[in-house]
């Protein structure tokens, strides 16, 4: 099963390449989505059996971050069939973010998408830090096509400080590789070690403690670069920002997680071997940083999906954090990082839809969301309350729960900080959203649809392709789960919580 939720995506995204863009396409794209998140389900059915001599095995952690990604590309794989009719429109229209699309485009499109499926599963499921390594890495690449999806030369310019920042990350955590295979080498004395989450856990006490904490220093630095810790996450608001928003909502909800998940498996290795603490203090650090650089570039932010892409530097500071708390703050790092994946996810979906009406990302040129597009103004509303951790939504919970592992192990400066800076956040946050919701725009884009939509204003046009059931049910499903997860949360994913936030922490 392993091997199938691996090579399914990478074969549909190769087959869909020679395919002419159109419903055939668009189907391939949903079908392989519906499968992969069926088989996946089947995952919390039945324990896939170890693959390669257990390089590929999937345990709690990997099965979360797995569910995760599988169930926001299912959602967002919908959301992208709107979205790839609304660029068809384009062609005639000059339509969403002021780019002519191109048919040819839609193949890349969704071969790349579908390929970044199959890589960010593969994640999921390495146990191998080289192979895992390799993961990280292909993500990356492949997911680069998708930021430049529009061509413009702002796009470009996210792509390339993409691909470059994060190479520099990922050639640090292969550096790090290289002394975690020295620190295993020295001290058993033996050419060939197996880099393996088990095996190095299992042999901790071996290992050479010099050379782990320098494998865990720059496995941090390097896979915190693709997890956006500032002050590495430079590569994170241009990305986000210029990519289409389908794809912004997987980068934010799915591959941030992905470098997660491989910040967590060395930690893994480090408390087995004594050296919690010397991870704690790091982990503490980059957290505590990341959520005040966040907070800094929130306040008074123009452009709304840059400051959706600070929000997720700011979570990603709050994941360090509370990880680095360990204890319960590890449980409560495994439930956040579900709740900030669902609520980022719907924000960018939402963002997407008003941006394709209002043509502007400037949070001073848009007002009256409620006026013209009423479903996407409550959902605007809700993604804000939801995010800035705000009852009854999930993050209430994950955020009080990281609050409450701090003050349960004393580190009440710790805690202070932590609500100084959810404060800042939620009144920087409030200020824009409310205005951007409020009263009535002075002046919409104005643009021909009477050959798609006849006898209707724009407004109505717009309501009409930006609030249909493709574009508005996917954040829709998403607030009603992180709306659940705040209120109750099922027994098996409780289980599967402890069983992750166990493993983790080497309980």
């Amino acid at each position: 099963m392993i091997l199938l939720l691996i090579l399914l995506p990478v074969l549909a995204g190769v087959i869909s390449f020679f395919i002419r863009p159109g419903w055939m396409l668009r189907s391939i794209l949903l079908a392989t989505a519906g499968f992969h998140a069926l088989l996946t389900g089947g995952t919390w059915l039945r324990q896939p059996a170890s693959v390669l001599e257990e390089w590929l095995f999937l345990d709690a952690p990997g099965r979360l971050f797995l569910s995760i990604t599988s169930l926001l590309f299912l959602v967002t794989s919908v959301y992208a069939l709107g979205y790839l009719m609304r660029e068809d429109w384009g062609q005639r229209q000059d339509f969403e973010e002021g780019m002519l699309f191109t048919n040819a485009r839609e193949s890349v499109f969704v071969c790349c998408l579908l390929i970044f499926l199959g890589m960010m599963t593969l994640v999921t499921v390495s146990q191998h830090f080289g192979l895992l390594w390799v993961a990280v890495e292909a993500t990356t690449l492949v997911s680069a096509p998708l930021i430049y999806f529009h061509r413009h030369v702002r796009s470009l310019e996210a792509t390339w400080k993409y691909i470059m920042i994060c190479s520099v990350g990922i050639a640090l955590a292969l550096l790090g590789n290289f002394f975690l295979a020295v620190a295993a080498t020295t001290a058993t004395g033996h050419d060939h070690v197996p880099l393996l989450v088990n095996s190095l856990v299992n042999g901790a006490a071996n290992l050479s403690r010099p050379w782990l904490k320098a494998a865990f220093i720059f496995m941090l630095v390097g896979y915190g670069t693709k997890m956006g810790l500032a002050p590495l996450h430079t590569w994170l608001p241009d990305a986000h920002s210029e990519s289409p928003s389908v794809i912004s909502a997987l980068l934010s909800g799915a591959l941030l997680n992905c470098a997660f998940l491989a910040i967590l498996r060395i930690n893994q290795v480090c408390i087995a071997a004594g050296l919690a603490e010397y991870g704690k203090t790091l982990l503490l650090g980059f957290g505590l940083f990341s959520m005040l650089v966040a907070a800094s570039f929130i306040v008074k932010q123009l452009d709304f999906k840059r400051l959706l892409a600070y929000s997720s530097v700011e979570h990603m500071g709050i994941l360090s954090l509370a990880v680095g708390l360990g204890g319960d703050g590890v449980y409560a790092a495994m439930l956040h990082a579900i709740n900030h994946s669902l609520t980022k996810a719907m924000l960018f979906l939402v963002a997407g839809n008003i941006l394709a009406v209002y043509h502007s990302k400037s949070t001073t040129d848009i007002r009256g969301i409620s006026s013209i597009l009423p479903i996407n103004g409550v959902l605007w509303i809700v993604g804000f309350l939801a995010i800035t951790g705000s009852p009854p939504f999930g993050l209430f919970v994950s955020e009080l729960l990281v609050l409450k592992a701090a003050l349960d192990q004393g580190h009440v400066a710790i805690a202070m900080a932590y609500l100084g800076l959810l404060g800042i956040v939620f009144i920087g946050m409030a200020a824009i959203f409310c205005r951007m919701v409020q009263g009535y725009p002075a002046e919409l884009p104005t643009f021909d649809t009477s050959q798609l939509v006849p006898n209707r204003t724009v407004a109505t046009a717009s309501r009409f392709f930006h609030e249909s059931p493709l574009s508005v049910l996917p954040p829709i499903v998403l607030g009603m789960l992180v709306t659940l997860l705040g209120l109750f949360i099922p027994s098996p994913l409780q289980q599967t919580l402890i069983r992750a936030a166990a493993t983790v922490s080497g309980q």
